[in-house]
C-alpha cells in the first residue's frame, strides 16, 4: 500500500463525472471568481484611493477583501484548470500549499471579523475616544495580530497533517485538499493530534463568534436608543452586513470539518466547501457595499473621475495642436 513518502500527487474527484458536469463547472466557477475580482477589487481600490474612507473600519475591510482575493485564488483557479483540462491530479506540495494558505487566510478572516466587531463596539459606544482607541497604530498593530494569528494557525495544521503516513490511496472527494479528507488516507492514530487541534480551532472560532454575536445585542441594543432614525439606520446598515458574514463565514466552516460521520456525503461536503471557500469571498463585496452609502459615493466619484479623463485627455488632445497652429498667424 501507499505511504507517504511514495505518494507524490493527489486525486480532486470533486466534478470529474462527466465531460458536460466539468465544462459546466469550470463555467461556473469563472463567473464567480471573476466577479469575486471585481467586487473586491474595486472595494480595494476605493478604499485606498478616497481618503474620507481612511477610517479604521474600511482599513479593516480592505485588509477583509485581501483575504476574500487569496482565498477564493487558492482553490478555485486549479479546480477551474482541472475541469477545463479533464485532469484530477495536484502534486504533493501543491496540495500542502492549498493547506497552509487556506488556514492561513480563512484563521486570519475569523480573526479580523472579531476585530470588525470590536471597532464597531468601539464606535456605538465610545464615539468620543474612537480616534483614540483605533487610531493608526492601534489599527495597525490588530491587523497584524489577526495576520499573526492566522500563519501561525497555519502552521500548526498544515505542519500536523503532513507529517501523518498516508496509506489508503491519494484520492480526495473533493474540489480542492482538505484536511479531514486527508486525515481519512491516514493509517496511523497520529491523525488524531490534527483531529484536537481541528476541533479546538473551532472551538476558538466558535467562542470568536459568541463574542462577536454578544458585542452586537450590546449595539443593538444602544442603536435602539437612538432618537434619531437616521442614525439608526446608519448604525444597522454598517452593523448586519458584518453579522451576516460572520454567520454564514462561521457555520459552513465550523460544520465543514466538525460535522457528524451520518451527515458526510461527498456531494453535501462539496457543497459546504462551495459555500464557504467559493461562495461567501465572491458575496463579501456585495453584502458590505449594497448598503453601505460611503462606498457607492467613493465608486461613483472613481468612476466619474476616470470617465472624464478618457473624455477631456483625447479632446485636448485634439484642441491644443489646432490652438497653437491658431497663435501662430
Amino acid at each position: 500500500m501507499p505511504n507517504s513518502s511514495s505518494i507524490n500527487q493527489f486525486l480532486l474527484l470533486a466534478f470529474a463525472d462527466t465531460r458536460e458536469l466539468q465544462l459546466l463547472t469550470f463555467w461556473l466557477f469563472l463567473g464567480i471568481y471573476l466577479a469575486a475580482l471585481l467586487g473586491n477589487g474595486l472595494i480595494i481600490t476605493a478604499i485606498a484611493c478616497d481618503h474620507h474612507l481612511h477610517t479604521p473600519m474600511y482599513f479593516f475591510l480592505l485588509n477583509l477583501s485581501v483575504l476574500d482575493l487569496g482565498s477564493i485564488s487558492t482553490t478555485v483557479p486549479k479546480a477551474m484548470a482541472n475541469s477545463l483540462w479533464d485532469t484530477r491530479a495536484i502534486s504533493y506540495l501543491g496540495c500542502a500549499a492549498q493547506v497552509f494558505l487556506l488556514f492561513f487566510l480563512l484563521g486570519t478572516e475569523c480573526a479580523l471579523l472579531t476585530v470588525m466587531a470590536f471597532d464597531r463596539y468601539v464606535a456605538i459606544f465610545k464615539p468620543l475616544h474612537y480616534g483614540t482607541l483605533l487610531g493608526s497604530r492601534a489599527r495597525v498593530h490588530m491587523a497584524a495580530a489577526a495576520w499573526g494569528s492566522g500563519f501561525l494557525n497555519a502552521v500548526l495544521h498544515t505542519a500536523n497533517t503532513f507529517s501523518l503516513p498516508l496509506c489508503r490511496g491519494n484520492a480526495l472527494d473533493q474540489f480542492f485538499c482538505e484536511i479531514p479528507l486527508i486525515l481519512k488516507l491516514s493509517c496511523s492514530h497520529s491523525y488524531l493530534r490534527e483531529v484536537g487541534l481541528l476541533i479546538l480551532s473551532c472551538f476558538l472560532a466558535f467562542v470568536c463568534f459568541v463574542f462577536i454575536v454578544l458585542s452586537y445585542v450590546q449595539i443593538f441594543r444602544a442603536v435602539l436608543r437612538i432618537p434619531s432614525e437616521q442614525g439608526r439606520h446608519k448604525a444597522f446598515a454598517t452593523c448586519f452586513p458584518h453579522l451576516a458574514v460572520l454567520s454564514l463565514f462561521v457555520s459552513t466552516a465550523i460544520f465543514a470539518h466538525l460535522k457528524p460521520p451520518f451527515m458526510s456525503s461527498p456531494s453535501l461536503n462539496v457543497l459546504v466547501a462551495v459555500l464557504y471557500a467559493v461562495v461567501i469571498p465572491a458575496v463579501n463585496p456585495l453584502i458590505y457595499s449594497m448598503r453601505n452609502k460611503e462606498i457607492k459615493d467613493a465608486l461613483w466619484t472613481l468612476f466619474e473621475c476616470n470617465l472624464l479623463h478618457f473624455i477631456k485627455v483625447p479632446n485636448i488632445q485634439r484642441v491644443l495642436p489646432r490652438y497653437l497652429r491658431k497663435s501662430q498667424y
